[in-house]
């Protein structure tokens, strides 16, 4: 009799248990999860040194996946240029670091949407490209939550070729716009550099 209350308690605790709720499996995304929720010390200096670090990835990922999705399918690649997250590698970028990945062009100068200090930087890459001199990355933070990334496209590059058809001036930007907020979830406190 004791052997069959045993074996009774045995199987209802063993029925009791849920092997197969998925909690062993979703443990690295709560860890992640926590770890961007944790309170953080980041100086501006850090925040702006990420960025440029994250820009120079993002904008050199980006411009080779364009790249490729232009060289392999002109057609297509051509609707590319005025959406690049639809390109999956960049949408996997803009989803990962939370920022927004736009190519821009002469058409963007006087483009509304923009920041004034954008424009005025966007005039100056266009300037610098008229003129032949080569311009370099540049970050600027556009108010108290954003900073925006960018870096100049070589003028023999196929993007400016086949994105920028009907310009004067072989000219395109790479436009990274981040968020502060987002730059901090993903930081790893332990990596911060002092």
């Amino acid at each position: 009799m004791k052997n069959i209350i045993c074996i009774a308690m045995l199987a209802g605790i063993f029925t009791g248990c849920d092997f197969k709720s998925g909690r062993i499996e979703n443990t690295k995304e709560l860890n992640r999860e926590i770890k961007a929720s944790q309170i953080k010390r980041v100086t501006n200096v850090q925040l702006v040194s990420s960025a440029d670090e994250w820009g120079k990835k993002i904008a050199q990922i980006a411009e080779k996946a364009l790249k490729g999705e232009l060289e392999k399918n002109p057609g297509i690649g051509q609707a590319h240029c005025s959406d690049v997250g639809s390109i999956p590698v960049v949408a996997a970028l803009q989803k990962e670091y939370g920022v927004k990945v736009e190519l821009l062009g002469t058409k963007d100068l006087k483009n509304p949407s923009l920041n004034p200090k954008e424009r005025e930087l966007l005039d100056a890459y266009a300037y610098s490209a008229k003129s032949g001199t080569l311009a370099g990355d540049n970050l600027q933070q556009l108010d108290d939550t954003l900073l925006v990334y960018n870096a100049p496209v070589s003028p023999e590059s196929i993007i400016c070729k086949k994105c920028m058809t009907g310009q004067d001036t072989a000219f395109a930007v790479w436009r990274l716009l981040f968020n502060k907020k987002e730059i901090i979830r993903k930081l790893d406190a332990k990596q911060l550099k002092d």
